[in-house]
């Protein structure tokens, strides 16, 4: 009699990451999107050369958008390229918008994605995340207890 069959995730292919995020803001929740592409966009995040440092989520006709993020035109497209920094839908359930627009505008909160990956199915998915922004004591702050962290890890490690 054999066992259930468990199916084993596969590792998350990551497209595009945004490793400056977590630097730069506090990360209160993050959540996942999915996002409208043309194909030749799928095309050019599976060679992983899209960026999305310097992108951000925002509410336009009560619709959310993923702003400026690059996704560099598929080479081997000729006539139906896309527009690198178009601006793409994110597909999000209606009660999760709403509880994203009211922390943006009651508290003063950014959508920030962390990364672009595909997930099991092949689909591109984007993680966003609901964050506060930091000052520059903050990021200092959080450089000092992380320094402290490792050098705990090593004088407990030599003991």
């Amino acid at each position: 009699m054999a066992g259930k069959n468990k199916k084993k995730k596969a590792p998350l292919n990551y497209a595009a990451q945004n490793r400056k995020a977590r630097h730069d803001y506090f990360i209160e929740d993050t959540m996942e999107a999915g996002i409208v592409l043309t194909g030749t966009e799928v095309k050019s995040l599976r060679q992983g050369r899209a960026s999305i440092g310097e992108s951000y989520a925002a509410e336009e006709e009560g619709e959310l958008y993923l702003l400026n993020a690059y996704i560099p035109e598929y080479t081997n497209a000729a006539v139906n390229n896309h527009e690198p920094r178009r601006k793409r839908k994110l597909l999000v359930h209606r009660r999760e918008m709403a509880r994203l627009f009211a922390a943006v505008n009651r508290q003063g909160m950014t959508l920030v994605p962390l990364s672009v990956y595909f997930n099991d199915r092949g689909m591109a998915k984007l993680e966003l995340a609901l964050a506060r922004g930091k000052h520059k004591s903050d990021k200092r702050e959080t450089s000092k207890t992380r320094d402290w962290e490792r050098q705990k890890a090593r004088l407990m490690r030599t003991r």
